[in-house]
């Protein structure tokens, strides 16, 4: 498996959804930058499982164990190793899983090209426990960003066909961002709050699940951020937001409304705002060319359905190699968009980070 990703920061992930610990290696930070644990642990409750009736019951405390790269409050330069125990792992629930494959999960390409020696409980290390350390990560390279005026933000765009608004394309105001990271629901119309709980409530009264979409916002970034072709900031962005699981789609600005325009209704138009160049409008999300061109970067992820759901489905037994039915146990997320905001707000920030490293 490969669990490692970066290119001036890398990052190493380990562990699995019910092993004794979960957690990461970040590699090429750099030195001096201030680690605040409580702020970190803040951030890591946004993800946290148990936090309310919207979520999975599963209860983790999730709170960093920092082993190394980190003195008297400060990176060293060396390697930052932090690990998250595991504490509420009920793995009777997937017994009878080995061989009876989960719809819409890994299972089943996973044991063949693991031959069969693949953890299966919770998923493994294909589980979304694992977005836990790069959270971690996240909250870490957001402070150190920061201190360039660099802010990241996030909110839940739709759950199922219920709409949030939009981020104003061409000017976000940072106290936004800050007020949606207090929320139970962080969404900008608190109208919608009522209506996307009762959907999420009501798929789970029905033994299903429901996706959603999650609109990140970075602001702050100056020209020029990127290195295409392969290392473009769309590129980079994408490449950890599919390691995310759940995640089926990205877009960048209007994304894949640009398509249905012509080039005189899809092209932003600059002008000077004083001494600055900015653009009339900001379809393209604040990239051009794969580097940013001074607007908030802003792009969409597509998160499906939780797959484990209570409804029988139609599955097949490999052992017996017959098809059959499944009826999920345990305890899982009628909706995990709620708890992927955070985790997509982390990504932006670790690949922001790793394209501008050495101005650090």
């Amino acid at each position: 498996m490969s669990g490692v990703w970066g290119s001036n920061i890398k990052l190493s992930i380990f562990g699995e959804s019910h092993g004794g610990a979960i957690g990461i290696n970040i590699s090429g930070l750099p030195v001096g930058k201030d680690i605040n644990e409580e702020e970190i642990y803040k951030e890591m409750q946004r993800r946290a499982p148990g936090r309310s009736n919207l979520a999975t019951a599963r209860k983790e405390e999730d709170r960093v164990e920092i082993l190394s790269g980190v003195f008297n409050g400060k990176t060293t330069g060396a390697p930052l190793c932090g690990i998250i125990r595991n504490n509420d792992t009920r793995s009777k629930d997937y017994s009878k899983l080995k061989d009876v494959m989960r719809p819409s999960h890994s299972d089943y390409p996973a044991s063949v090209k693991y031959k069969g020696f693949n953890d299966y409980r919770g998923g493994g290390h294909f589980s979304g426990r694992i977005t836990a350390p790069l959270v971690f990560a996240g909250a870490i390279a957001k402070s150190i960003l920061r201190e360039k005026g660099i802010n990241i933000g996030a909110h839940i765009k739709s759950i199922a066909d219920i709409e949030d608004d939009d981020f104003n394309p061409i000017y976000i105001d940072n106290t936004v961002l800050d007020t949606l990271k207090e929320k139970d629901l962080p969404i900008i119309d608190d109208n919608k709050k009522a209506l996307m709980e009762h959907r999420i409530l009501s798929a789970k009264m029905e033994g299903d699940s429901v996706g959603g979409v999650i609109q990140c916002a970075i602001t702050g970034v100056e020209v020029g951020v990127g290195d295409p072709f392969f290392d473009s900031l769309e590129s980079t962005i994408a490449h950890l937001a599919f390691s995310v699981p759940a995640v089926k789609g990205i877009e960048f600005g209007k994304g894949f409304e640009l398509s249905k325009l012509k080039g005189s209704e899809a092209n932003d138009s600059y002008y000077y705002e004083g001494e600055k160049i900015a653009t009339k409008t900001n379809n393209n999300g604040g990239i051009l060319g794969g580097l940013t061109n001074g607007m908030p970067v802003l792009f969409n992820v597509a998160i499906k359905p939780t797959a484990s759901i209570i409804k029988y489905q139609d599955t097949v037994d490999i052992d017996k190699k017959e098809d059959t039915k499944l009826q999920i146990e345990g305890r899982h997320d009628p909706c995990i968009v709620t708890r992927a905001v955070v985790v997509i707000e982390a990504i932006a920030a670790l690949a922001i980070l790793d394209l501008m490293e050495g101005e650090f």
